[in-house]
């Protein structure tokens, strides 16, 4: 059992890590451009030097939402860690984690909405770029939410021995 816990616990730092640098790294699309390598992130537009990304004024509430999303994201995932160790030495034996479970879902509701909006409506988005595909922070994203679902429903199912 404690290595049960030990293990979710190290997976649960990994994603509070990975949903840190998929959020603030800027590498969501890679195309190439006449400057050489583009990147594009949530944040900033990168080619020799980084500017704010601009977006029309259609797509702006779209950025902003999945921002916004993906920083409550990083918040309510901190916030189940912070939880899962309170709840290790204040509960009693037999209990479950049941509200370390919930803040972990919805944090992976939270990386659902963010990551989705920015497939549907920026994929393929770097302004004067071709053959663009997806970089590795939007990878992490979705590896994140992978990782919170399932750590998720293992604290909800968990029991304190």
């Amino acid at each position: 059992m404690l290595v049960l816990l030990a293990g979710i616990f190290v997976v649960h730092i990994a994603t509070v890590i990975m949903l840190f640098v998929s959020t603030i790294s800027n590498v969501w699309m890679v195309g190439s451009s006449n400057f050489g390598a583009a990147t594009s992130g949530l944040w900033q537009l990168c080619n020799k030097s980084c500017t704010e990304l601009v977006v029309n004024s259609d797509d702006e509430a779209s950025l902003k939402t999945v921002q916004a999303f993906m920083i409550l994201s990083i918040i309510f995932s901190v916030i189940a860690l912070i939880m899962f160790i309170v709840q290790l030495f204040t509960l009693e034996k037999g209990k479950r984690f049941y509200v370390t479970g919930a803040f972990m879902l919805v944090c992976w509701l939270c990386i659902l909405i963010g990551v989705s909006i920015y497939t549907a409506r920026f994929t393929g988005h770097i302004p004067l770029s071709t053959n663009t595909h997806h970089g590795y922070c939007f990878i992490l994203a979705w590896i994140c939410f992978c990782f919170s679902f399932i750590i998720g429903i293992l604290y909800l199912v968990l029991r304190k021995k």
